[in-house]
């Protein structure tokens, strides 16, 4: 049994070891080079095929039939490395392409950076090919092909789209791209063996996973009846946040905030969507100065002193514009000139809608080529609007430009056809600019953090709680932040129709959000949770600022348009914060250590909890990572490419799952050790949300 135990570990360090190695491979020599030598290599399947060899060993050793849940789970493992085997023996994935009206029957394979042609039993053919755009944009909303399948003198009409795949005789087609021709370019995949054997692997995976709670002989249900207790989750209302006037002496000049709030009402067709010009103007700002508000004014106002008065704002130092040009960084000062090139000719004012004679409609800016078919009225419009701002600003005559503001909102929901947003949708874009205007929370989140964090230390090394006053007002914060998150998720998501997760900002967001939610359910029975959380919640939210402040909400790319998505980013999210939580409960076990080392009862108590929080932890962190498996086979066809992302995750879903198995691994019983061990662990979930979003790359890199 020991040498087993001995075999394992050196296994799994191995294993680990080469993933890493991987992942940084494929940095330098990319994707294809990486898979050839690395993770598809006879001693990558080797080593894979050893540790699943040594945990069947250990699996009869330990009798472990005797604990039908442990046997299931452990039994799951090797149902999906079975799987992923037959997958890379057995299975085909290659790519065709399907012109209008010709009948294909092939399809070519790509394996290890080789090419060969593979035959369909039946022919496809292409019908024709439609990108359905968003109402009113020509943004795409999904690509689809429709087809005729020819079987033995049967011919079925079949359609597919982006997350919505043809399955037929055990080929499964994927929307993969389209070229101006009309094209269809579709990822082919036939795998009959392998996606079941590892779907089977996934569902009993979850249902061992959700055993692991129930388990009344687990080790999960003896440390909640040894340290667990009930505690309530706080949310208060958060009042929304003022917008204080500001307008001094030798500032450039600007419209009144009156009027420009009314400016901001009207449309614009920005991003792809129309969306309210206050939206463009936040952007406006926020490019070019690092923040939506400048010198106390308003988005709009900012936005207004650019279009109105232009000779003034030129002459305004762009801090952000010198210290790009110091740096020598051409491209970022490029960007900040050219969106305000855009904005004095025009070209960023798309606010002026059009239907054809198809009904079709078309935003147009004041200098655009105009249809030679546009009525007089429209034309003149159109071509005079700006012009009459312009005229009306300079003069001072505010309750006329307003008028004009107000006139030209009508006449786009009038010439829109409807196609403008939905007014729950638009009023909901509105307060959402008006709450992410400043960038004040970050910064004060981090310095209460920081002062109550170090009370709580201070506390825990003689030995007491924090004070009560201290803890209340944390309760109120947190609970005020909570809702205050809570808000703008629900905001974005009114705002984009679809729930906001498919980005950097928008998962940092909902990390912070689970922070919130974990300390205020633990700050009962944990006394560092709130201080800790406080923090915590401050260092997302600076890291969200510092990755690009606040992103306009868009319409979703097409494959991205999964229910699927919204469930894995949830569940990882929330895995990350209860990690997070126990590499602070190192810190604080370490504190303690220094300053009372005979507390060993308050080392082992800290260790209870961490466990506590580590099984949900690493079940929501596995349970995530199989459920983006199985939308990346609904979406790609390949439910695992070994993208940078999905090795660091698998990863640290095994460096977390270690500490679960105390009885193989006897070091993790001891506090001290199981403490260190989770403090220097979460340095792999930092390298698998940062080190690969900023470094590494991948299709999973937001940064890439």
């Amino acid at each position: 049994m020991k040498h087993i135990r001995h075999i394992l570990s050196v296994l799994l360090v191995a294993l680990i070891g080469a993933m890493a190695a991987g992942t940084v491979v494929e940095r330098f020599h990319g994707n294809e080079y990486a898979l050839s030598h690395v993770y598809g290599s006879w001693w990558f399947v080797a080593l894979w095929a050893l540790l699943a060899a040594g945990m069947v060993v250990m699996m009869i050793s330990r009798k472990s039939w005797q604990r039908p849940v442990v046997c299931a789970l452990h039994s799951s493992v090797l149902l999906i490395l079975l799987g992923a085997l037959l997958t890379m023996t057995t299975g085909q994935h290659g790519e065709m392409t399907l012109k209008p009206g010709a009948a294909a029957s092939q399809f070519t394979v790509e394996k290890h950076g080789k090419s060969r042609t593979a035959n369909l039993p039946f022919t496809l053919t292409l019908d024709r090919f439609e990108v359905e755009t968003y109402p009113g944009t020509r943004t795409p909303m999904d690509f689809v092909s429709y087809l005729k399948i020819s079987d033995n003198g049967t011919v079925t009409d079949a359609k597919i789209s982006m997350n919505h795949i043809l399955k037929y005789r055990h080929y499964r087609f994927y929307q993969s791209d389209y070229d101006e021709e009309g094209n269809s370019v579709l990822s082919v995949a036939h795998d009959p063996w392998g996606v079941g054997v590892t779907y089977a692997g996934y569902l009993l995976l979850f249902a061992a996973l959700i055993g692991l709670f129930f388990d009344k002989k687990g080790s999960f249900r003896a440390l909640l009846q040894k340290t667990a207790g009930k505690a309530a989750v706080l949310i208060g209302v958060l009042t929304t946040i003022a917008l204080l006037p500001a307008h001094a002496a030798g500032k450039p000049s600007v419209l009144p905030k009156e009027s420009a709030d009314r400016m901001g009402q009207m449309y614009v067709m920005y991003k792809g969507r129309v969306c309210p010009l206050q939206t463009l103007a936040k952007d406006f700002t926020t490019k070019l100065y690092g923040k939506a508000r400048y010198q106390g004014y308003t988005p709009e106002q900012v936005f207004s002193g650019w279009l109105f008065y232009t000779d003034e704002w030129q002459n305004e130092p762009i801090p952000r514009l010198e210290r790009d040009l110091k740096r020598g960084n051409e491209r970022a000062a490029e960007e900040k000139r050219q969106i305000i090139n855009m904005l004095q000719n025009g070209q960023l004012l798309k606010m002026f809608p059009h239907a054809d004679s198809a009904r079709e409609v078309t935003w147009y800016s004041p200098n655009d080529q105009l249809p030679v078919d546009i009525p007089d009225d429209e034309y003149l419009f159109i071509r005079k609007q700006r012009s009459l701002c312009q005229e009306y600003a300079v003069m001072g005559d505010f309750e006329s430009l307003n008028t004009l503001f107000d006139k030209t909102k009508i006449y786009q929901e009038k010439y829109a056809l409807g196609l403008t947003q939905p007014k729950h949708q638009y009023r909901a874009e509105r307060l959402y600019n008006r709450l992410t205007a400043g960038r004040w929370l970050p910064m004060v989140n981090i310095t209460m953090g920081l002062i109550c964090f170090a009370i709580a230390l201070i506390g825990i090394g003689k030995g007491r709680r924090l004070p009560k006053p201290v803890r209340l007002a944390l309760v109120v914060w947190m609970s005020l932040l909570c809702a205050f998150l809570a808000m703008l998720f629900i905001l974005r998501w009114i705002v984009g129709g679809h729930v906001p997760m498919a980005g950097s900002f928008d998962s940092m967001n909902l990390l912070a959000l689970s922070i919130c939610v974990i300390s205020l359910i633990m700050s009962k029975k944990y006394e560092m949770a709130l201080p800790a959380g406080l923090l915590m919640t401050g260092v997302v939210l600076l890291v969200q600022m510092m990755g690009g402040s606040n992103p306009p909400v868009t319409h979703l790319m097409p494959v991205l348009s999964s229910p699927l998505l919204s469930l894995h980013v949830t569940v990882i999210m929330i895995a990350y914060a209860l990690l997070f939580f126990v590499m602070l409960n190192g810190i604080c076990a370490v504190v303690v250590r220094l300053s009372q080392p005979e507390n060993s009862d308050y080392l082992q108590r800290l260790q209870d909890i961490s466990m506590i929080m580590l099984y949900p932890a690493v079940a929501l962190l596995a349970a995530g990572i199989f459920i983006g498996a199985v939308w990346a086979n609904i979406s790609w066809g390949n439910y695992w490419s070994w993208d940078p992302k999905e090795v660091w995750a698998l990863i640290t879903l095994l460096i977390y799952a270690a500490p679960l198995h105390s009885t193989v691994w006897k070091a993790f019983r001891n506090p001290m050790f199981f403490h260190i061990y989770g403090i220097l662990a979460f340095l792999s979930v930092l390298i698998t949300y940062f080190g690969v979003n900023f470094l590494l790359g991948g299709m999973h890199s937001y940064g890439a």
